[in-house]
């Protein structure tokens, strides 16, 4: 990162939902139509993580349950932890199926490795096309220009990486918008301490991932929240 990159300045977690979830909305429809949606939703399992893994496990259900009504959702759960241990299971097309892989799994030390994710899914979307990608994490010890080179390769493959950054870490949170930015996706803090954030976050990607605009506005008015706030935004453009 160069020296003259400024930090983002820090703002309330809701209001960067909102943030998010308008970015998101303003981005290209994904698959106006075809084959199911396939989303890579990738963790960081290192020791600091378990809270954030049991919540995400018991609420990943509702992003296969957001898209039920959209052709389904092909769900890849890809996660690091100690050293130099990484694994991707194979495609998930149920939440009970994704919350026996991750029930099985449990947190332990070591340093990030966020490229190797980004490597595994470039070389998926290669072999068949990859409409999302998620990661959840708190920190980032990696080199900045090695993960922005394979983000770019992201943006160029057309999958874009929503990253949601837990905690304050100034390092995440710079490297963290560049790889949104050059993958064509987008970044969004959350509070640990709100399951439902998080919940709102993963539903919205799953439906974009799953549907494009039309079925991320459609979900807008049936649950109602941020989600409907925003599509009321879209609608006075």
């Amino acid at each position: 990162m160069g020296t003259g990159d400024k930090l983002p300045e820090k703002q309330s977690t809701s209001g960067a939902v909102d943030a998010f979830l308008q970015k998101l909305a303003a981005m290209p429809t994904v698959r106006p139509g075809g084959p199911r949606g396939r989303l890579i939703f990738a963790l960081d399992a290192t020791a600091s993580r378990q809270r954030t893994w049991d919540q995400a496990c018991h609420i990943q259900a509702e992003m296969f349950a957001a898209v039920g009504q959209l052709g389904g959702l092909d769900v890849q759960l890809a996660y690091y932890r100690g050293y130099r241990e990484f694994e991707a299971f194979a495609w998930a097309d149920s939440a009970g199926e994704l919350t026996r892989r991750m029930t099985r799994v449990s947190c332990l030390g070591g340093h990030t490795q966020i490229g190797r994710v980004l490597k595994h899914a470039i070389a998926e979307t290669k072999v068949r096309r990859v409409n999302a990608l998620v990661f959840v994490g708190d920190c980032m010890e990696e080199s900045v220009d090695h993960l922005a080179h394979l983000a770019g390769q992201l943006g160029v493959l057309g999958l874009p990486m929503f990253l949601f950054h837990e905690g304050n870490d100034p390092i995440a949170a710079a490297t963290f918008e560049q790889l949104a930015r050059l993958s064509g996706g987008a970044c969004c803090p959350f509070d640990a301490g709100s399951a439902r954030q998080l919940a709102e976050l993963l539903r919205a990607v799953a439906v974009y991932a799953a549907g494009g605009l039309k079925a991320l506005e459609d979900l807008g008015r049936r649950t109602g929240g941020r989600t409907l706030l925003l599509t009321r935004q879209l609608g006075r453009k």
